[in-house]
This record gives C-alpha cells, structure tokens and sequence, in this order.
C-alpha cells in the first residue's frame, strides 16, 4: 500500500514538472500568457523572466539546472508577494543569450525528471517482484 502511494505521488510531481517544464521551453515566446521575458535590447545576455502560477518548487529547480550550466554567471529567483501565484527568474550569462541558456536548462530539467521518474518506476516493479504477493497488503 505504501509503495502505491509513493508511486502515485511521485508519478504526479514529476509528470507535472515535466509537462510544465515542456510548456515553459516552448512558451519562452513573446506574447505568451505563461512565460514572459524582461530584459534589455542592448543586452541579451540578461533576463528575467517571469512564470505565472508558479512556486518555489518549479522555480528552485529551474535555479538549481541553471546554476549547473558554465554559461550562467548569476542566477537567483523571488517571489514578488506571497499573494501572487507568480516567480521571478533572473540569469546572467557569460555571453550567450539568456533566453537560449533558460530554453537549455528547461530541457535540461525535463530530462532530469523523466530519468527520475523511470529509476523510480523501475525501482517500484522491482521491488513488487522480489516481494511474495501473500506479504504485500494490496487493497
């Protein structure tokens, strides 16, 4: 019972980072209602950008594979109030466009969560088989 309750929960905080992580590579557009980019003409190198409906949560993560990429010099998040479902993401880069660094990270984070999400699912069958089924409590 345990082990399903895990695997639900799991299976829904990554399914959802990663189609949230999908939308956000893909709505990094001007124009969009999910993502929006506040930077500079003169200088692509640094952004902020903001996502709406968000939270630490996503916009730890974000931080996190961002602070990993070499071409990211600054990279910090806040929250404007604790009212607002909305977080915003500032990057500096080295030289590379900020919006190509976040699309990349993005990317990058879905792929984090869909190989966590197979080590898990992978690790829950196995566990169900090593298991008798007479000691597993399923109801």
């Amino acid at each position: 019972m345990l082990v399903n309750i895990y695997a639900c929960l799991a299976g829904h905080v990554f399914s959802s980072l990663w189609v949230k992580m999908y939308y956000m590579s893909c709505c990094l557009v001007p124009g969009s209602s999910m993502a929006a980019e506040h930077g500079t003409l003169t200088d692509p190198t640094s952004s902020t950008f903001s996502f709406i409906d968000e939270d630490h949560t996503l916009a730890n993560s974000v931080r996190f594979t961002l602070n990993q990429d070499p071409r990211v010099s600054f990279c910090g998040y806040s929250i404007p109030h604790p009212a607002d479902a909305k977080v915003n993401i500032r990057v500096q880069t080295t030289g590379d466009p900020a919006r190509e660094v976040m699309q990349d990270a993005c990317q990058d984070l879905m792929l984090i969560c869909q190989h966590v999400r197979s080590t898990f699912d992978k690790a829950v069958a196995d566990f169900k088989m090593s298991q008798p089924m007479e000691t597993m409590k399923i109801e």
